[in-house]
């Protein structure tokens, strides 16, 4: 097996397009570890690198975008403050084992994200105490004894007793008030990234019941100082910037049962190696041409699966008239749900950021750069709580993952029916290509998830 060191100097041949084995093509050194080609560099790709270097294996990873990270996008604003805020992936789990590892691995500081939540409903306010009072004792009582029995349940038919009908029809089955009822779908929404009338309630349960994922807090409770993506540059940086291709997409795989794979770029250039680890979104998937064509099972999974309608409209304001550094609100409005994105990052002012879901993300997404008409919706939903706060407008920024080039969408949403079944499709091997995402991982629609995927997936090729 050649060192670490020589392999750093072959491989500026992949600048070049000739990243080729020193084995005759076609066929494998017996004893030697296999070349790796990866397939996108978001958090599965760099963790599934990142693997594979620390087990010196040599590998490359193919990068579509301009920049690494996926759809973890730390976005810099472009004023004097410099304000850091996440457009993509933003909040780690207490549970987030693997995720919190490796920022304690590579030294860095997380912030508590954790937030008080006010509410916005039928043109009145409440802050975080009113809010509490007003939900259902009875139902918050239910709803605990309802999880109590769906981890009763042996897993191997949880899925069948609970992902033939939506969320929402779960819900209200068992008696879930409709005030109650109302906030799941603003709240439960946030968290799924469309309508909980979409979405199949086994994934539901599965994220909000399961024993093995649950725990006080798992979605809201930190982020990275300084944006998420300092921990994709810092894996970068050690795994070697050198390894990271960007700006050039694959378009074709070309693969054979004991050959070795082709992986041509639009640029034109080809990688060769022994195993692919294939970490993009099904969006960008299927615009891949495979010699030999995917399977049926694989292509159906790719024609099934949707991803979340997610839009992040960045606002700052001249001062934090919400007062609570912590502060988030859900909404029954346009906004849907608004909450502090610069935690700790001036005195002063402060960014909020407007997450709008499905059909509101869409006409959000469509409006993102009227800023007239994004201020009015804000200054409408806050106005109850707070009165007139237009005049503190500063700057604004928008994305809409929905029209994203990559994954036309934030995360993976599973409609009843899809649960388990298309990841399973998925996550099968084809031949010598293993698949990661954060659409195949249990912590789906997290950073824990697609670095769990790659790492199983990286741990596969050796």
């Amino acid at each position: 097996m050649r060192s670490r060191r020589d392999f750093i100097k072959k491989s500026t041949l992949a600048a070049t397009g000739s990243f080729i084995a020193s084995s005759t093509f076609g066929h494998f050194i017996i004893g030697k570890k296999p070349k790796v080609i990866i397939i996108g560099a978001g958090f599965a790709g760099l963790a599934a690198a990142y693997y594979l270097f620390k087990k010196k294996i040599d590998f490359v990873i193919l990068e579509a975008r301009d920049r690494i990270g996926g759809r973890v996008f730390s976005y810099t604003t472009d004023t004097s403050e410099k304000f850091v805020v996440e457009l993509g992936a933003e909040w780690i789990g207490d549970s987030h084992k693997r995720l919190l590892q490796l920022c304690d691995e590579f030294q860095l500081e997380l912030i508590d994200n954790r937030m008080k939540t006010h509410l916005r409903y039928k043109g009145q306010y409440a802050d975080p105490l009113r809010f509490e009072q007003m939900k259902d004792k009875d139902w918050i009582e239910k709803w605990e004894q309802l999880k109590k029995a769906y981890a009763g349940i042996p897993e191997n038919k949880r899925d069948a007793t609970f992902d033939y009908y939506d969320w929402w029809r779960y819900l209200k089955n068992n008696g879930c008030p409709d005030f109650d009822l109302d906030i799941h779908e603003l709240m439960d929404s946030t968290d799924f990234g469309e309508s909980i009338r979409h979405l199949s309630a086994a994934a539901a349960l599965s994220w909000y019941a399961d024993p093995g994922l649950t725990s006080t807090h798992n979605e809201m409770d930190k982020k990275i100082k300084g944006g998420n993506d300092t921990l994709a540059k810092k894996i970068a940086e050690k795994i070697g910037m050198e390894n990271i291709i960007k700006n050039d997409a694959v378009v074709e795989i070309e693969q054979y049962p004991g050959k070795q794979v082709k992986v041509t770029c639009t640029s034109g250039r080809s990688y060769y190696g022994d195993k692919i680890i294939c970490t993009v979104p099904t969006y960008s998937l299927k615009k891949i041409t495979w010699k030999p064509g995917l399977p049926m099972s694989i292509l159906r999974g790719i024609d099934e699966l949707q991803y979340a309608r997610i839009n992040k409209h960045a606002v700052q304001f001249g001062k934090k008239f919400w007062g609570d550094d912590h502060f988030d609100m859900i909404t029954d409005d346009q906004v849907h749900y608004l909450y502090h994105a610069t935690i700790g990052q001036h005195p002063e002012k402060g960014v909020l950021i407007s997450y709008s879901i499905g059909d509101k993300a869409d006409l959000f997404g469509w409006n993102g750069k009227n800023d007239k008409w994004n201020t009015t919706l804000l200054g409408e939903a806050l106005s109850p709580g707070f009165g007139d706060i237009t005049n503190l407008v500063e700057k604004q920024w928008n994305y809409y993952w929905g029209n994203d080039n990559y994954s036309l969408g934030s995360y993976a949403f599973f409609k009843p029916g899809q649960w388990k079944r298309v990841q399973k499709e998925l996550n099968t091997p084809f031949i010598n290509t293993h698949f990661a995402g954060e659409h195949l991982a249990g912590w789906q629609g997290f950073m824990e998830g697609a670095i769990n995927t790659g790492e199983e997936a990286a741990g596969k090729t050796g």
